[in-house]
């Protein structure tokens, strides 16, 4: 599943289409496409996973789940997986095996923005709260918990947790004040990190934990197991990374 700066980097291949006229709306998205014909894109605004093509008083909510993709300019793929395929004077925005829903933007006013940890309005103290509030919820099923971290996937979970030493079973109601800031300070900050080397296509060359074999920091062996009640895979070094 694409994770926050993954999005990030799509909204800037389409943020060119800003301003423009909708020329056309097609694909499979079972929403009133017809609606959108005629209409300016107005803005495009990101919360974690999800993108929000805002138009006059309806947007258009993108997220690309498990398996989807976008192409931006000219249609590549197949019609059978298009979702949606807006046209523009200079160009196109395609979507694939994606959800696309269709939203009045009201509903924008009822979205905690402050909970995406990629935003300039990212606010680590409420997402505290939101912790404290549920004190034996282990800390990998909190850093996927997109009310709290919007925008946290799997790859940034594990690389968060292997550099604050922290085991991916533990409390977040345990873990001392350290550690807790040091949750909030890494999660946005290895997001950022994603970001860098995903431009540069070296994000993997990057990992620590994800997918490894060996930690770096002692050559012990990562364990690799489903943890959580979401029970996704985590990788975790059982020397470095402490269980509280």
């Amino acid at each position: 599943m694409p994770e926050g700066p993954t999005i990030v980097l799509m909204k800037e291949d389409l943020r060119k289409y800003i301003g423009e006229k909708v020329i056309s709306a097609v694909g499979n998205a079972k929403i009133n496409k017809e609606e959108l014909t005629g209409k300016v894109l107005k803005e495009i605004r990101l919360y974690g996973k999800q993108t929000y093509l805002i138009f006059d008083k309806v947007s258009v909510r993108i997220h690309l789940l498990m398996f989807g993709h976008y192409e931006v300019g000219e249609q590549t793929k197949p019609d059978k997986s298009l979702q949606l395929g807006l046209s523009f004077k200079k160009g196109k925005m395609l979507f694939y095996t994606c959800s696309v829903k269709m939203v009045d933007n009201d509903f924008l006013k009822t979205i905690d923005w402050e909970a995406d940890v990629m935003s300039n309005v990212w606010n680590p103290e409420k997402a505290k709260e939101k912790l404290k509030s549920q004190p034996k919820m282990m800390v990998c099923d909190a850093l996927m918990d997109q009310e709290i971290f919007s925008g946290v996937g799997n790859i940034i979970k594990n690389e968060v947790l292997f550099r604050i030493g922290v085991h991916p079973e533990s409390q977040v109601g345990k873990l001392p004040t350290k550690q807790l800031n040091d949750l909030m300070t890494e999660a946005r900050n290895y997001s950022f990190d994603f970001l860098k080397w995903k431009r540069t296509n070296t994000l993997s060359k990057n990992w620590q934990a994800y997918h490894q074999k060996k930690c770096p920091k002692c050559g012990s062996e990562i364990i690799q197991k489903d943890t959580g009640k979401g029970r996704r895979t985590s990788f975790f070094c059982e020397k470095d990374q402490k269980l509280y």
